[in-house]
């Protein structure tokens, strides 16, 4: 029996015209990424720290792109998703893969600035490694570990269509725990993380509110078992 609330894999039928606005909205998404960037550095432009506030920016980046990707899939699989109407199954889907790609792209560039930047004290061992960091060593170690935790967590998004839902299911929600290690690793690792106090608290109340109410909510597994419980016993014929 398959895990509850695990949202099927969706097959997309071959559309052109949905396949023409995926490709405008990717574009599009991409031009304004392509242009935020390009400000971005001409902002920080000959100035000596400019590694590090890029890696630190794309670092928040990521952290606010990963709390949208957790709580989308929240709501994919909160057992009242089928009272939401819009956006429509698909194209929550289609918002799920879209969020975990760009969280990936900020990821991947969060790491390689602080690897090769010499001021952050993080080198490649340190950002791949753990506790092997000469900066907050065990801070950073919670990121590394949480970056671990994502990347597992879309190798079995990938594989959802081909691994028997009872496995991949448990280990996609290592999104959760990733989720954690990230928000403990931003506030123990930035040097900066008083003047970002609200933002941390706000996101894990929110994601935490959200993830009460996911798993305290009866799925439809529950009214079957409580029915199965209330159903008196079958009785044999009368001798």
């Amino acid at each position: 029996m398959p895990p509850e609330s695990a949202p099927a894999p969706l097959r997309f039928a071959a559309r052109p015209r949905r396949a023409y606005l995926d490709i405008l909205a990717i574009t599009a998404g991409s031009g304004l990424a392509a242009w935020l960037s390009g400000r971005a550095v001409g902002a920080v432009a000959g100035d000596r720290n400019a590694p590090w506030i890029v890696g630190r920016a794309s670092g928040i980046a990521a952290y606010l792109l990963l709390v949208a990707l957790v709580v989308l899939g929240l709501l994919l699989s909160h057992p009242r998703r089928t009272r939401w109407r819009r956006p429509g199954p698909e194209l929550r889907l289609r918002l799920h893969v879209g969020l975990a790609v760009f969280t990936l792209a900020l990821l991947v560039l969060h790491v390689v600035v602080l690897a090769t930047d010499e001021y952050a004290k993080v080198g490649w061992w340190g950002a791949l490694l753990p506790m092997a960091s000469r900066y907050r060593p065990a801070a950073v170690t919670l990121g590394v570990l949480g970056a671990y935790c994502g990347l597992l967590t879309g190798l079995t998004a990938v594989l959802a269509g081909r691994l028997a839902r009872r496995v991949w299911w448990p280990l996609h929600k290592t999104a959760m725990a990733g989720l954690v290690l990230v928000w403990a690793h931003g506030v123990l690792a930035g040097s900066d993380s008083a003047a970002l106090r609200l933002m941390y608290l706000a996101t894990a109340a929110g994601v935490l509110a959200l993830a009460v109410s996911r798993y305290a909510a009866r799925t439809p597994a529950d009214r079957v078992r409580d029915l199965a419980r209330a159903r008196p016993p079958r009785r044999g014929p009368a001798r």
